[in-house]
C-alpha cells in the first residue's frame, strides 16, 4: 500500500483546509485509513479514522470531534480530512496512514503503512 498525503498550508484561525490520502497498491482496499499528526516537540497523536473506503464507521480524537470530518471516495482511492474552525493548537505534520481493519483503530502501532505527512500552519 502506498499513501501520498496532500492538502497542507497556512491558514488563519477559525479557517478551513481539506487534507487528501491517496492510495494506490494491490491490497489497499482491505485497509481503513487514518489521520495522525505531530506538532513540534510532541508526540504522534491520532486524529481520525475511517473504517471502509465505501463510508463506515468513523472515529475522532476528542480535540477535534465536532470541527473535523473524514470521508472516502472509493472510485477515487482517497480519502479526505476536511479541517473546519482550526485552532492554532492545531498546528503539525499531518499523516495518513493505513491499518488492517481488524486493527484497534486508535493506536498508531496499528498501522503498517505511512504518508510521508503535511505540514498544517494554523496562525493566530
Amino acid at each position: 500500500v502506498q499513501l501520498q498525503a496532500s492538502g497542507g498550508g497556512l491558514v488563519q484561525a477559525g479557517g478551513s483546509l481539506r487534507l487528501s490520502c491517496a492510495a494506490s497498491g494491490r491490497t489497499f482496499g482491505s485497509y481503513a485509513i487514518g489521520w495522525f499528526r505531530q506538532a513540534p516537540g510532541k508526540e504522534r497523536e491520532f486524529v481520525a479514522t475511517i473504517t471502509s473506503w465505501s463510508g463506515g464507521i468513523t472515529y475522532y480524537a476528542d480535540s477535534v470531534k465536532g470541527r473535523f470530518t473524514i470521508s472516502s471516495v472509493n472510485a477515487k482511492n482517497t480519502v479526505y480530512l476536511q479541517m473546519n474552525s482550526l485552532k492554532p493548537e492545531d498546528t503539525a505534520v499531518y499523516y495518513c496512514a493505513a491499518r488492517r481493519r481488524t486493527e484497534p483503530p486508535r493506536v498508531g502501532a496499528s498501522y503498517d503503512y505511512w504518508g510521508q505527512g503535511t505540514l498544517v500552519t494554523v496562525s493566530s
